[in-house]
């Protein structure tokens, strides 16, 4: 379980910000989280970590941790991307407390939505959000897709995508262990570009 009112996050979002996968959800039921954006495959049956929360506001999006066309799999599109982080509006608007991002694994397409979260409204500071991301959810391996779409939403000129691949040689040199097992799958040119 990790967890986090991190002073990176701090110096980003107005919010306190978790991420977390799946088995972890219910751990969170008593942390006062006041708003959560799941993450889920599109066939996923709606979590029941959730009965045990308090009334929160929750936003659901459904595609797959892909990269891109893989066999009947739906990877994240732009309006799944523009939607994350038009939901940024929303918190402020509600001045959210606590935030839970969770996807499956709380390992590539929750810590994407958190960055996106975390710099839309902070030109400049991307590498600020992949270190507050870092050490929330060290064993990371953010979404690389959703990061490219975003960057491209927020006219930031590569500057996500950049901080990205910081953020990948970082956790590669880290935890190798880690990288042979993302090497292993669709990331591993993402992994040998990181070595």
């Amino acid at each position: 379980m990790t967890d986090a009112g991190d002073a990176d996050a701090a110096a980003l979002i107005p919010y306190r910000l978790t991420i977390c996968g799946l088995g972890e959800l219910a751990g969170f039921a008593d942390t006062g989280v006041s708003h959560v954006l799941s993450i889920l495959d599109p066939d996923w049956p709606d979590p029941q970590a959730f009965r045990l929360y308090p009334p929160h506001r929750r936003v659901v999006h459904r595609f797959d941790d892909v990269l891109g066309a893989v066999g009947d799999a739906a990877p994240p599109e732009v309006g799944h991307v523009d939607a994350i982080l038009r939901w940024g509006d929303v918190l402020a608007a509600e001045a959210a407390g606590h935030v839970l991002v969770h996807c499956h694994a709380g390992v590539s397409r929750s810590t994407a939505a958190a960055v996106m979260l975390m710099a839309r409204d902070q030109p400049g500071r991307e590498a600020e959000a992949f270190d507050a991301v870092w050490r929330i959810r060290p064993r990371s391996w953010p979404n690389s897709r959703m990061l490219a779409i975003a960057d491209r939403l927020l006219r930031r000129d590569g500057a996500l995508v950049a901080a990205l691949a910081d953020h990948q040689r970082r956790v590669a040199a880290g935890d190798p262990e880690f990288a042979a097992l993302l090497a292993g799958g669709e990331r591993a040119h993402e992994v040998l570009a990181a070595s």
